[in-house]
């Protein structure tokens, strides 16, 4: 293993320690794991809280800001945060106009963010909806999950709904919002190689030379199915028509995000992005806004993922908003 750490059992502490360093503009509670705006909860406003294992940066951490998320909860790698750090970012953004927890498909995070937001309302009579995303039409069951898995919609999820949350929206609006959001889009990703976990020490799994992955889980769970290695167009393909298969994309403008899953150059990226958005024109899927780059990873793994959204004119004119986080800023 080859990893720019000190200890395994000290990489996401440190790894905060950096973010406090790099982004004096945030606020890091380094006891709760917390990456929150600076200045606290912004009277009136929604708070919206995120988070999940470390390991996928710059989600969620790296998308706390102005037109996206005020706090994010950094779990071990790969592994969910615990109620009490959930129940502390949940105070630390409670402007009293209620919270929005938005949740990744995971058995642990939904669990541990459905604890966290009965706490809450127990403890503080905070209003807390929580919305779980859940856009991989990969598998139904994985590993860690029942149902289908939450992976690059999440992203767009967060834009969105962040935006909506800093035009004053109240909860129920930016909530269902949400929703609307996670029905309408789909993913699906494949990896090239293995990530290496810090504490295991080795590849989650094993990949030879010529095989690639189709449907991995941004853990390194199991795809669809296992096959050799193909071109940039077989791939995109492979990607694109189980996403087209499972929604209806044509009649509205879309969002597409070609993420890398953080192993993979941006010369590949875009390449790839070529190949997709050339499949979905012939399909008459219309591209209104696109993203290609590193925003959902898996450690280092080498792969992509696909994201597609039908967007509303409201969901576009909420991206194009003003946005200022460490991983994603326009207009700002």
């Amino acid at each position: 293993m080859k990893k720019l750490i000190n200890g395994v059992d000290d990489v996401v502490a440190e790894f905060l320690l950096g973010v406090a360093a790099a982004h004096p503009e945030l606020h890091v509670d380094h006891e709760h794991r917390i990456i929150a705006r600076g200045g606290g909860a912004k009277p009136g406003k929604v708070g919206i809280v995120s988070g999940g294992g470390s390991g996928h940066e710059p989600l969620h951490g790296g998308f706390v800001g102005t037109g996206m998320l005020d706090a994010a909860v950094a779990g071990q790698v790969f592994t969910s945060p615990t109620p009490d750090q959930l129940l502390e970012a949940t105070r630390l953004v409670d402007g009293g106009a209620g919270v929005l927890h938005l949740v990744k498909n995971y058995t642990g995070d939904v669990m541990n963010f459905e604890m966290a937001a009965e706490l809450a309302a127990a403890e503080t009579g905070v209003e807390v909806e929580s919305v779980i995303i859940d856009d991989d039409v990969a598998v139904q069951d994985s590993l860690y999950t029942a149902g289908r898995r939450g992976v690059g919609l999440t992203v767009l999820i967060e834009k969105i709904v962040g935006a909506a949350a800093e035009e004053g929206r109240d909860l129920a609006a930016v909530a269902q919002l949400a929703r609307d959001v996670n029905a309408s889009g789909r993913s699906m990703g494949m990896a090239l190689t293995s990530c290496t976990v810090p504490a295991a020490g080795k590849p989650t799994f094993e990949l030879a030379d010529d095989e690639m992955e189709l449907g991995v889980g941004i853990h390194g769970e199991p795809g669809r199915k296992r096959v050799k290695l193909a071109s940039a167009k077989e791939v995109a393909a492979s990607l694109v028509e189980p996403i087209l298969a499972d929604l209806d994309f044509t009649g509205a403008p879309a969002i597409v995000m070609l993420n890398g899953m953080g192993g993979t150059p941006l010369l590949e990226l875009y390449l790839m992005y070529g190949e997709v958005s050339k499949l979905l024109a012939e399909r008459g899927v219309t591209v209104a806004r696109c993203l290609v780059g590193n925003y959902i990873t898996s450690l280092e793994m080498a792969g992509c993922s696909v994201t597609v959204l039908r967007a509303s004119d409201d969901m576009l004119a909420l991206w194009d908003a003003p946005v200022n986080t460490p991983g994603l800023r326009w207009g700002a």
